[in-house]
């Protein structure tokens, strides 16, 4: 907390005061849940994975604040990804680290708005904080293979995406998430690739950042679009199939309970 209070203080210094606060960095634990309940290592894993998505922003968001209050202006850029709307197998750890820091961010904006302060959510596809991050892997369980459980496991999916950015007739980089130790990668990603990958998130940035009405959330990509509209189409549809059990648990209203009703009787002169 004391390096973002200075960092917040050297800044205002430098530049007079902050209008944006983009808060980006991220990490991410590939593992199922069991695997990552495997050691004392994996489970540094996961709580090293919490205090950079989700101490860390709340430490630089905590240290801007009182900057914000003050010019009763300002505004919070917090990059996640669509993680944050849609449980993914094995990545469990890392969603329930963006579904923390988006439901804190949810209701601070409730609290800064007075202040006129802003709050905006920018969620890419997975693979955009992702690759450009440290990558961290825990050993693989036998029950999560993908000959023995047809679940679609991030781990395959990311290794893929390795091997393929790794460009040679024979690649290697994909297969240390499958290692039988922890691993910790980096995606082969040069200059013109890391462009190209985030150029529509930094797009998004550029046209939402320090806007008077900005969206509470912003999806960047038509296939986040389209992944998000699906979680909740079927959220929706979930509701609709069991209103009548929901509505089951409710107290009946006062006009219905009769002449037994609370405050019924006739009062003393």
């Amino acid at each position: 907390m004391g390096q973002c209070q200075a960092a917040v203080a050297e800044a205002v210094e430098v530049f007079g005061r902050i209008d944006i606060l983009f808060s980006c960095t991220t990490e991410a634990v590939v593992g199922s849940i069991e695997e990552l309940s495997q050691s004392p290592r994996t489970q540094g894993l996961v709580r090293d994975q919490f205090e950079t998505n989700f101490f860390g922003p709340v430490n630089i968001i905590k240290a801007v604040l009182p900057t914000f209050r003050a010019r009763k202006q300002g505004h919070i850029l917090l990059l996640t990804a669509i993680t944050g709307h849609l449980g993914t197998p094995g990545l469990g750890m890392y969603c329930a680290s963006q579904w923390a820091i988006e439901g804190y961010c949810d209701s601070l904006a409730y609290e800064i708005a007075p202040f006129n302060i802003k709050m905006t959510i920018i969620q890419p596809t997975m693979e955009i904080p992702i690759l450009t991050s440290p990558i961290h892997s825990a050993p693989p369980h036998p029950a999560y293979t993908p000959d023995a459980n047809p679940a679609p496991l991030s781990r395959e999916i990311i290794s893929s995406l390795l091997d393929k950015l790794e460009g040679t007739p024979e690649p290697t980089m994909g297969d240390q998430l499958s290692s039988p130790e922890v691993r910790t990668l980096r995606a082969p990603l040069t200059q013109q690739m890391m462009q190209g990958l985030v150029s529509e998130t930094v797009h998004a940035l550029a046209a939402i950042g320090g806007h008077d009405n900005p969206p509470a959330r912003h999806i960047v990509g038509y296939e986040g679009v389209s992944s998000v509209k699906e979680k909740l189409r079927t959220v929706s549809e979930e509701l609709e199939d069991f209103v009548d059990v929901s509505s089951a648990v409710d107290i009946e209203k006062e006009k219905d309970r009769g002449p037994a009703s609370v405050g019924s009787g006739s009062g003393a002169g």
